[in-house]
């Protein structure tokens, strides 16, 4: 479909193919753009806040954060990115910047102007690309469990990029459940959650962009960030970098040694480390992380 538009749909778990996991009070809706139509569930009202999944997860991944924002306030979005949860693309192609477009897109229908952005993992790409090329978008932001895009290489990160080869090459039907272990999550997950998380996979078209992810997104990405290409430009919105102590090997040294002096690359960017969380930071602190973001709205608002 050609023409933009916004539906809201039947809030019902059972009504969704795989049926949604269960999170109470959230508006689901189906944005069509260009080639994509979208589910994204909303929840509370006031200022947006946009939150951007991480892989292999979905919008399900803030459905204990997302209420605490909407507490206070705010209109907690959550999209399911291009192949992921229950959005439908036409072109199975990713490139680097197809998310960035897909948002950019997403935002236009919703008639969103200025939002705050959370995003964590792989949604942080999106996130940090959109406050890059839109700056005067974004009221502020926060990354999780990523560094700064304007980072230094380290040979000490190889150790955390053992994933990168098998789901550049993942084979469809493969199950990523290995992704859900005590490697990447300080409190474990249940077995009802990571199979929540990995619901979607049974659709081949989730399942089949998970090579597409890697190979046309993250590693051309990845050369931009080895290359400095983002030291060329400036980061404008406020920025608040939070990472888990044990999310290895991103440790608080490390991480600060690889983010230089963000004054010469960014107008305001801080840093905030959570005890007893790893990678899957929200799942292991939601907490921590939801006070973290209140507070960095908050102050630079």
């Amino acid at each position: 479909m050609d023409t933009p538009a916004l539906h809201t749909v039947d809030a019902q778990a059972s009504a969704w193919s795989p049926p949604l996991p269960d999170a109470p009070g959230f508006e689901h809706l189906m944005v069509e753009t260009p080639g994509l139509r979208t589910h994204v569930a909303v929840l509370g009202g006031g200022a947006p806040i946009v939150l951007l999944h991480g892989f292999p997860q979905h919008w399900w991944q803030w459905h204990t954060i997302a209420p605490r924002l909407a507490e206070h306030g705010y209109r907690a979005i959550c999209p399911d990115l291009r192949g992921a949860g229950w959005t439908e693309a036409d072109d199975p192609r990713i490139r680097r910047d197809t998310r960035l477009h897909d948002l950019t897109a997403l935002l236009g229908v919703l008639g969103i102007d200025r939002l705050h952005l959370l995003c964590h993992d792989m949604g942080a790409i999106t996130g940090g690309q959109f406050a890059y090329s839109q700056p005067e978008r974004v009221e502020s932001m926060v990354m999780l469990s990523v560094p700064p895009m304007f980072m230094s290489f380290s040979p000490k990160l190889l150790s955390g990029l053992s994933h990168l080869p098998p789901l550049s090459l993942h084979r469809r039907g493969r199950s990523l459940a290995w992704l859900f272990t005590d490697e990447y999550a300080a409190q474990g997950f249940a077995v009802e959650t990571v199979e929540s998380y990995l619901a979607p996979m049974q659709r081949a078209e989730i399942d089949g962009a998970v090579g597409r992810l890697y190979r046309g997104m993250i590693l051309p990405e990845a050369g931009r960030l080895v290359s400095g290409t983002y030291k060329t430009q400036r980061l404008h919105p406020p920025t608040l970098i939070v990472f888990g102590r044990r999310d290895e090997p991103f440790t608080e040294e490390l991480v600060r040694h690889i983010s230089g002096d963000p004054a010469q690359f960014a107008d305001h960017v801080e840093f905030a480390f959570v005890d007893d969380a790893a990678h899957f930071i929200t799942d292991d602190a939601p907490d921590a992380v939801a006070e973290l973001v209140l507070d960095w709205f908050d102050r630079t608002a």
